[in-house]
């Protein structure tokens, strides 16, 4: 495909959409974009009211010789909470079909049609968020007081163990029950320095009562756990964070609970016990559904009605109540949240998410919902489900991948299987395929990462390569969608090749990579202030070898991020400009550099690109 048909363009953007947020029955303008030297002799769109698909002229825009783009429009009235949408072209004896995916010389699927919705309670406040995620144990010991003891309990055969901060976490199994001392007033001490790093949210591992450090292994949610402070220690984090501007998500775990939990015991003890429905035991004390067969973590069975009235249905509902004060969490990371409410015959997934959504939407209509998936969450994410997801599948995996740090493990096998890198084109491909199958709404508030607690660090995948770092640093905070910063990654925590992400924050300065963190500050405030990556469409002008280029734009900002991921510099290059629609005269300065650059004769003249990132901004 020539650069001609590459200037085609459409996102659900302001500057391609009229209202990105719309009401049902509202009217919608649709534009399309391309180089005037296209030769589009007609444009349908075609849509599908009620199933029948339907087709409906474009009209051309008025037209100056001297413009860089040609724009077509139509009116749609939205009749659906989710309409689907693609262009049919007519171009030089030729049919086109384009859709979110691309452009194709046949007709494709619905799947990857442009996706609008109507009546979306979207979390407005997470487009210009930055996120701060917490390992609680880890972060900082703000009460010593309540730090676990040596031997206090024993969780899976292994004695509670106190460490001592900043010792080298264990491997296996021994870890789960390794404790260093953080809590929650240690975070809440803390919160000025998340704030004077750009995050203006925090994302807090499980805080409430369990038995190991991670806590996914929950025996009591009603109670945030006395090691981390109990629940007033929740009120004053919510108190400080207040203070400061900030808001913070907790993390559920829904899917399954803690042996320990005296909903199971009970169960156990009992078969006619209340909450005896709320799992599934074939026989006791030992043959009952568990996650991936962990027998610690009974699996919840979402047949029973009393249990969907404890976790979510109920007014005084585990989902609902922390939503309110003295607590008022902004929102929940959920948990396994592809297996939730999944059991072998009973795949009620979609019934308890929908569920959980109008629930929680009730309590708070902008309350965000994320959920944690590490493959295709696109039927989840349609607008009557989750908010987002943490962008494993269509950010995190396929950069690893581009960048030679792959690593794939397979169920049953103790080790990863290791694979080199993807060109770029197949990173821009898996990009695009999974935006394709969501809606606009949703891809611009997706969760995007490099690492987090459940990952090795970047920095200690990446050999210490501060440069390739800062690159995929760029692209996650430039990236549609929302950045999280795992606690310490600002510092260079990671960088010696640990093999643990769940290291103590290291609060000593000296030993802080103070450029590093200046980066992210900068890049941070970036995020939360420009309207390019707050509002703006995206579009890929260049993808070769090693390098990537995209454009971010809007009414009021261009933007062009250039990535280079190759061990040696390459030497400067004119960039086409002319698919991305920039007109000869308008100027950019390099974030990082303050370089300046023209764009002329359709061409920005880009200087050498060592490896790393840039940002050109108008």
């Amino acid at each position: 495909m020539n650069d001609l048909y590459s200037s085609l363009h459409h996102d659900g953007s302001a500057r391609y959409v009229s209202d990105p947020d719309p009401r049902l029955g509202d009217e919608v303008v649709i534009r399309l974009r391309h180089a005037p030297a296209l030769p589009v002799d007609r444009i349908l769109l075609r849509t599908a009211p009620d199933g029948e698909q339907l087709f409906t002229d474009l009209y051309p825009e008025p037209f100056h010789p001297e413009a860089v783009c040609r724009w077509w429009r139509i009116t749609l009235q939205l009749h659906m909470p989710l309409t689907t949408y693609r262009f049919l072209l007519f171009s030089a004896g030729q049919a086109w079909w384009y859709n979110a995916a691309g452009l194709h010389a046949h007709s494709p699927t619905d799947a990857q049609d442009f996706r609008l919705l109507a009546d979306y309670q979207a979390p407005r406040w997470v487009r210009e968020s930055v996120f701060y995620q917490v390992f609680p144990d880890r972060f900082a010991d703000g009460d010593p007081s309540n730090n676990v003891r040596d031997g206090e309990y024993e969780y899976r055969g292994q004695p509670a163990r106190a460490r001592q901060w900043g010792e080298k976490p264990a491997s296996g199994r021994p870890a789960m029950v390794e404790f260093f001392g953080g809590d929650l007033p240690g975070l809440t001490a803390h919160l000025d320095y998340v704030a004077d790093l750009g995050a203006n949210a925090v994302y807090l591992n499980p805080v409430f009562t369990a038995l190991s450090n991670h806590r996914y292994d929950v025996i009591d949610y009603e109670h945030v756990d006395p090691h981390l402070g109990g629940n007033p220690s929740l009120t004053e984090l919510r108190q400080r964070a207040d203070a400061l501007g900030l808001r913070y998500l907790l993390d559920i775990v829904p899917n399954h609970c803690g042996v320990m939990h005296p909903w199971f015991q009970a169960a156990l003890a009992d078969p006619a016990a209340p909450t005896a429905e709320y799992f599934t035991i074939r026989q006791r004390p030992d043959d009952y559904e568990a996650w991936l067969g962990v027998r610690t973590l009974p699996k919840l069975n979402y047949r029973s009605q009393a249990l969907r009235q404890a976790i979510y249905a109920g007014p005084q509902s585990v989902f609902r109540r922390w939503l309110r004060p003295p607590y008022a969490a902004d929102g929940w990371r959920i948990d396994v949240a592809n297996m939730l409410a999944r059991q072998g015959p009973d795949q009620l997934g979609v019934e308890v998410g929908q569920g959980i959504r109008q629930a929680v939407k009730a309590e708070n209509p902008q309350a965000y919902l994320l959920g944690e998936n590490f493959f295709d969450a696109s039927p989840q994410l349609q607008g009557d489900m989750w908010d987002a997801v943490m962008n494993y599948a269509g950010f995190s995996i396929p950069l690893w991948h581009w960048l030679g740090r792959f690593q794939a493990y397979v169920r049953g096998d103790s080790q990863p299987a290791a694979a080199g890198p993807i060109s770029t084109r197949a990173l821009v491909d898996a990009f695009q395929a999974y935006r394709a199958s969501i809606p606009w709404a949703i891809a611009r508030q997706q969760f995007n990462l490099v690492g987090s607690h459940d990952t090795q660090r970047m920095a200690s995948s990446l050999g210490g390569d501060m440069a390739l770092l800062r690159l995929a640093v760029v692209l996650m905070f430039t990236y549609p969608g929302v950045p999280c910063i795992y606690y310490g990654d600002e510092i260079g925590l990671g960088r010696e090749g640990s093999e643990s992400s769940r290291q103590c924050m290291n609060w000593d300065e000296r030993s802080w990579d103070a450029d590093l963190r200046s980066f992210f500050q900068s890049v941070a405030r970036l995020r939360r202030s420009a309207p390019a990556l707050i509002e703006g469409g995206f579009q890929v002008l260049l993808a070769d070898a090693d390098t990537l280029v995209y454009q971010r734009d809007s009414q009021a900002q261009t933007m062009l991020v250039v990535a280079q991921r190759g061990t040696t510099t390459r030497a400067g290059f004119p960039l086409p400009v002319i698919p991305g629609g920039l007109p000869d005269g308008m100027q950019f300065r390099e974030l990082f550099s303050g370089r300046l650059a023209r764009v002329e004769n359709g061409f920005l003249p880009l200087p050498e690109l060592p490896p790393g990132a840039q940002v050109w901004i108008s």
